[in-house]
């Protein structure tokens, strides 16, 4: 694969001398031209390297949706050192951990977060400290980013970086253990943007969306960069709440592409839409990331919005992210897709070796897309990185026209007297039932079996379930052993910031669960 481009500095560069005067980013009723946006970039890329930022320092940025996160992210990019989104939704504990782990001195950081960061301040190296909105005190230590924009002077075009060098450190959510820092480079995110780009043909006429959080992988390449590449304007939503917000913004921006979670198209999929919503929408791809896209939701939206496709896709953190995504025009149910152009998938079982066509086993990933390796884990690298490729740790199958269907995360694999039981096939059908909003299976320990599957499930508003009625339902799709042996109804299911259930959290809560049903 060519690439064109070393670096994203560069895109700013050719956007603001062709595009100009012309729409970067909405955001709260505002327009900022191309133009802006880069001078905006090269002052905060000034700041920093009057405080002595340089090559390959990784600074932290904790902000929500903004125009400054954006000219943080590529200001620190610009003097070739390294940002570091942080997971907005973590405590203080976990973002002290990553801070200490690639040593933070400086970090960007709103002001409505500053009562955690009075402690995390004193769990981490941190000396300095740049406020994105109000700050309430500025010396040294405590530098406005406002004022940053409006008083310096735009900083000179100096060593910008290579193809190969370090762009950005995503750290993994951690569900096992410690957080990972996943580290791209620039080569493995343009990868993924041409990749995907060969896909969905992107524009300088279309328009994008971004209210899921700017922290995670799939915004990050979807959402910024890939619009950044295309010149493509970019509306900002700050909060994904109220949603009928995003819905508006769609309407008005003429959004042409979207992106989501299963959550939200599920939430699309059942929502009372305004009557002229249809007439007015100019949406052509909704493109959903981050988790696993039930059948049933898929089949349900797709019913509602008969204009624009929604495209399932399929990706890691540490694969920038994209692996897979359905194509326009031929889509499989169940199936996140074919590979992207330039990335390969095999199905291997525990020795690595390849499996027949339709036959299960762990995915695995090759291609410029795959990550450079973990941050200070070298071990963790060697274990996930074999000769090239990336082992996923999800469980797929792949048919003959090279479709990939995600059957689970290997770990979440229930063993019952020695025979797999995939959950998200029984997750699949409990969401056929009336009145089930989400259902999550996992595998509780067992003497005689090994693992029973057990389900957890949330229940729509206004509606009754009753365990007997799901178990029947179940056991007409499906074999017995596959059937959850308990069901219990929360009101919430637990979940990451972009709406991935948090399975560990549910084992560790199975004994509380039995107490109180």
């Amino acid at each position: 694969m060519e690439y064109m481009y070393n670096n994203f500095y560069e895109l700013v560069e050719r956007n603001a001398k062709e595009y100009g005067k012309k729409t970067a980013y909405f955001i709260d009723n505002k327009k900022v031209s191309w133009q802006e946006v880069k001078r905006k970039i090269d002052s905060f890329a000034r700041a920093l390297e009057l405080m002595g930022i340089k090559k390959d320092d990784k600074i932290p940025i904790y902000i929500g949706n903004s125009l400054e996160y954006i000219i943080a992210f590529l200001g620190i990019q610009k003097l070739r050192a390294v940002p570091v989104p942080i997971n907005t939704f973590l405590k203080e504990d976990e973002i002290a951990f990553i801070l200490n782990d690639i040593d933070a001195e400086i970090m960007v950081a709103s002001s409505k977060f500053a009562n955690n960061i009075k402690n995390i301040r004193h769990k981490s190296k941190v000396k300095k400290i740049i406020w994105e909105g109000n700050c309430e005190r500025v010396d040294e230590d405590n530098i406005s980013f406002n004022e940053i924009l409006s008083n310096l002077e735009p900083h000179e075009k100096i060593e910008l970086p290579e193809l190969n060098d370090l762009a950005v450190i995503i750290y993994t959510s951690g569900t096992t253990g410690k957080p990972k820092g996943a580290m791209l480079t620039y080569k493995n995110i343009f990868s993924n943007i041409l990749g995907v780009n060969k896909i969905v043909k992107i524009t300088q006429k279309d328009r994008f969306i971004a209210y899921l959080p700017m922290f995670h992988s799939f915004t990050m390449t979807v959402n910024l960069l890939l619009p950044l590449y295309s010149a493509s304007p970019v509306e900002i939503i700050r909060s994904i709440m109220p949603f009928s917000n995003i819905i508006k913004q769609t309407l008005l921006k003429r959004v042409t592409i979207f992106t989501g979670v299963p959550d939200v198209y599920s939430a699309l999929s059942r929502a009372k839409l305004p009557f002229y919503f249809h007439w007015f929408n100019k949406v052509r791809f909704y493109i959903s990331g981050a988790a696993a896209l039930p059948g049933e939701v898929l089949e349900r939206f797709s019913k509602k919005f008969k204009k624009g496709k929604l495209l399932e896709g399929y990706g890691l953190s540490e694969t920038s992210p994209v692996v897979a995504v359905n194509r326009p025009h031929f889509q499989k149910p169940g199936s996140v897709g074919p590979a992207i152009p330039g990335v390969e998938v095999k199905i291997v079982n525990d020795e690595l070796v390849e499996v027949p066509i339709g036959e299960s086993g762990e995915i695995i990933v090759k291609g410029d897309n795959v990550m450079k390796g973990y941050y200070k884990r070298e071990d963790a690298t060697a274990e996930t990185i074999i000769n090239g490729w990336l082992r996923t740790g999800d469980i797929g199958k792949i048919d003959e026209d090279g479709y990939i269907y995600i059957l689970d995360r290997k770990k979440d694999l229930i063993i019952s007297k020695g025979v797999n039981i995939y959950p998200r096939e029984i997750e699949e059908v409990c969401m056929k039932f009336p009145g089930v909003k989400e259902c999550a299976v996992v595998g509780q320990k067992d003497e005689t079996h090994g693992e029973i599957p057990i389900a957890f499930i949330e229940v729509e508003e206004g509606m009754s379930i009753k365990e007997k009625e799901i178990k029947k339902f179940l056991k007409s799709y499906l074999a017995n052993y596959k059937v959850p042996k308990h069901i219990y109804f929360v009101e919430n299911l637990p979940k990451n910031a972009t709406g991935k259930v948090l399975k560990r959290v549910l084992r560790e809560r199975i004994e509380e669960y039995i107490k109180t049903s």
